[in-house]
């Protein structure tokens, strides 16, 4: 009989990096397909800084995972058994199907995808969804235009490395922000960012202006803290702030200090937005046009972190976003 490798969550999170106690892992029969579904053999699951939030019963943009569920990610693989005439055995798809090893769709919400075009577990990243938030994210929100300013944190990271090359294909000056100079040379030297400012290195402040000495006019967030600090003091007249995550404060022990410079939002007439993926999920099909003529030309690199250990390795993977651990787009292999 076919077993499927499960991770289910059955407690919720205390404060800090996740705890292998709060999941439960078994082994159950492989689910069979009914009238129009179909079963997916799943390969790569991503691993996204918001997970830390969907186990958590705060309110939020979605519901949390509920006790006793498969725990929610976002991963792909290929058909095994279909009773679905518009998927079938052997398409490669995405979506969000969850850690396990075998997953049950009637085809809502999945996404067939090319592995001609690039290989599975790039569609969980650069081609997937951090590449679509990059892409509503920046252009959207941020709206760049052609000579302007645009810092991006986190820009080793499955998102914030696709900001970055779009902004450079939108003709602005593109400034980086990661940690240490391993990611800082590969954000200049391979995305082709124009500088990038490592925040490990002390003097945030006086790196980031002279990497940016005309000042910023976008600012993509994806981490908070001290370095949302830092860049609100450097940002220009009518800027804006696409906010993806806020990272830094997503495991803290205790309530984290709010912005301190916040005035300048007022001072300096910002726009601070907030951004969920899920609300351009009409457009996807557009970003994926977009992303994949840019990726086939060259002209959009990606970089994958794949981690082996299958299912059981899940909650140990997942805790390397949260401590600098891992190095581009943070894969876990089934």
């Amino acid at each position: 009989m076919l077993t499927n490798r499960v991770c289910k969550l059955i407690k919720r999170p205390s404060p800090g990096l996740v705890t292998r106690d709060i999941f439960e892992f078994s082994d159950e029969p492989a689910p069979e397909p009914g009238p129009n579904q179909f079963r997916i053999k799943i390969e790569y699951i991503s691993l996204d800084p918001a997970m830390r939030g969907w186990m958590t019963d705060a309110k939020s943009y979605v519901e949390p995972v509920e006790l006793g569920a498969v725990m929610r990610a976002y991963a792909a693989g290929h058909i095994d058994a279909s009773n679905n005439p518009d998927f079938k055995v052997g398409d490669a798809v995405q979506g969000v199907i969850g850690v396990q090893q075998y997953a049950l769709s009637s085809g809502k919400g999945i996404v067939k995808v090319d592995t001609k075009q690039a290989p599975l577990e790039r569609w969980v990243g650069g081609l997937g969804m951090p590449g679509w938030t990059a892409y509503f994210g920046l252009l959207d929100v941020g709206k760049p235009l052609p000579g302007e300013t645009v810092v991006v944190s986190a820009a080793s990271g499955a998102v914030g490395s696709v900001v970055g090359q779009i902004a450079k294909l939108k003709g602005c000056r593109t400034v980086g922000i990661a940690g240490g100079p391993e990611k800082c040379r590969y954000v200049v030297e391979e995305l082709g960012f124009d500088a990038c400012v490592d925040y490990k290195a002390g003097d945030l402040d006086a790196a980031l202006r002279a990497a940016a000495p005309k000042g910023i006019d976008v600012y993509f967030e994806s981490v908070g803290g001290e370095i949302l600090d830092t860049v609100l003091l450097q940002m220009n007249l009518f800027g804006r702030i696409p906010v993806c995550g806020l990272i830094s404060a997503y495991n803290a022990t205790t309530v984290p200090d709010g912005p301190k410079n916040l005035r300048v939002v007022l001072t300096q007439r910002l726009t601070m937005r907030g951004l969920i993926v899920f609300d351009w999920a009409d457009r996807v099909p557009e970003a994926n046009r977009e992303l994949g003529a840019w990726h086939k030309a060259g002209k959009l690199r990606m970089r994958e972190d794949i981690r082996s250990g299958g299912i059981d390795a899940y909650p140990e993977v997942l805790n390397l976003l949260y401590t600098s651990g891992n190095f581009g787009k943070l894969v876990l292999k089934v």
